[in-house]
């Protein structure tokens, strides 16, 4: 017990860390919305349920482009709101499913500020064989830049 109870004591030695004003920002984030921009990706920006995907696609309205098909609908929201379908079918391993779903995320996420107050759904419709994220970011730019606001 004795070795026990020494090697314990010598974990916890005194802390140097310096300690930070109650009043300074915590995070880059938090800092960025004390300074009134709010460019971050919180649960509020997310389709979610089953409901809201459903009535997305149940209003219809649709743009095309070469590799994503954007599907939206007004909401009664603040902000806009964005849900992200990628068919097994279409990308077939899961680590592209999930770098396309960030790239399209990340493009929602800088331009949220600009688009119309409306519900989003982004579906890929093409096979993806080739990965070029430049080319992946610039086309989910340009269709999100062409809602109807």
């Amino acid at each position: 017990m004795d070795f026990l109870s020494a090697c314990v004591r010598g974990v916890a030695a005194p802390s140097s860390a310096p300690v930070e004003p109650k009043d300074a920002p915590v995070s880059a984030f938090d800092a960025n919305v004390a300074a009134g921009g709010d460019s971050g990706f919180r649960s509020a920006y997310r389709l979610r349920k089953t409901d809201e995907f459903s009535s997305v696609f149940a209003f219809r309205k649709t743009l095309r482009g070469k590799r994503f098909e954007i599907r939206y609908r007004p909401n009664s929201a603040a902000t806009a709101r964005i849900g992200v379908v990628v068919a097994k079918k279409f990308v077939r391993f899961a680590v592209k499913r999930n770098l396309v779903k960030r790239i399209v995320r990340e493009s929602f996420r800088l331009s949220r500020e600009k688009l119309p107050h409306c519900d989003i759904v982004v579906r890929v419709v093409a096979r993806l064989e080739v990965f070029d994220k430049r080319a992946l970011r610039s086309e989910m730019d340009e269709l999100l830049i062409g809602l109807p606001q």
